[in-house]
């Protein structure tokens, strides 16, 4: 019972600090560059207080710890001031924002990072259990899923330097394939993360982990988000969204 209290309370402690650093800054879109670096924390830690260790914690820490480097300096990198939609809420909320935003960004946002690794703190708790060929599918389903978000990102980070590509769509490479392929991937490598913690005897509950990440980046803060009101910003998209597969490449409809 050390480690989950011990990650819990690390978590709250940097929802707090975050939270006072973003009064300050005027900025809520500093726990987004915290996710990934705040899960891989609550691997780490797990790791860490395990009685023993063995080859499944460090292919779960290697894995983790590399998605969380690249995808915090890929926000990191984008980061231009506070996200439109924190601001949005700034103004729906007013003067209430400074402790609503506690409540509604990041206390909501450090449950899920405390929560959803549950496989992968299963993986690195597993001691000298063996290695299996569902660690293997695993690994090699993160892998895919990782490099899949990697290229998708660097294919429209490159679209978008490109002043000629300004209010066009991005139909090209993987996103010709998926409208969002970065968030396919990203669903991949967690479904490939729990197989590696299955193999570690994780429960069976801790699927809940990958559950939400997909229903996050399908309904809540992915697709359904990043599509709402794209149409108006750029009429083409339209015809882009009849072709194009929303989520699972698929080859786009004539």
């Amino acid at each position: 019972m050390i480690a989950p209290l011990a990650t819990l309370l690390f978590a709250l402690g940097s929802g707090v600090l975050l939270w006072l650093l973003s009064l300050r800054l005027k900025d809520v879109s500093i726990i987004d560059i915290f996710w990934g670096p705040g899960i891989a924390a609550i691997v780490n830690i797990s790791a860490w207080l395990a009685p023993e260790t063995g080859a499944r914690c460090w292919l779960a820490l290697f894995l983790v710890n590399i998605w969380a480097l690249r995808l915090a300096a890929h926000i990191w990198a984008r980061h231009r001031g506070e996200d439109h939609r924190y601001r949005a809420m700034r103004k729906k909320f007013g003067p209430r924002w400074w402790w609503w935003s506690f409540f509604q960004i990041f206390l909501l946002q450090i449950i899920l990072i405390w929560f959803i690794p549950a496989p992968l703190v299963a993986a690195v708790q597993s001691g000298s259990l063996p290695l299996t060929w569902l660690d293997a599918a695993g690994a090699a389903l993160a892998v895919a899923g990782l490099l899949f978000e990697t290229v998708a990102d660097a294919q429209l980070n490159r679209f978008r330097r490109d002043a000629a590509n300004t209010g066009k769509v991005m139909d090209r490479g993987l996103w010709r394939l998926s409208r969002h392929p970065n968030y396919f991937g990203e669903t991949m490598m967690w479904w490939g993360f729990f197989a590696i913690g299955l193999a570690g005897g994780a429960a069976w509950w801790s699927a809940l982990g990958p559950a939400i990440v997909t229903l996050l980046l399908l309904k809540v803060s992915g697709v359904t988000l990043m599509e709402d009101g794209i149409e108006d910003r750029r009429p083409e998209y339209a015809a882009y969204k009849k072709q194009v597969s929303a989520f699972v490449p698929w080859p786009p409809r004539a």
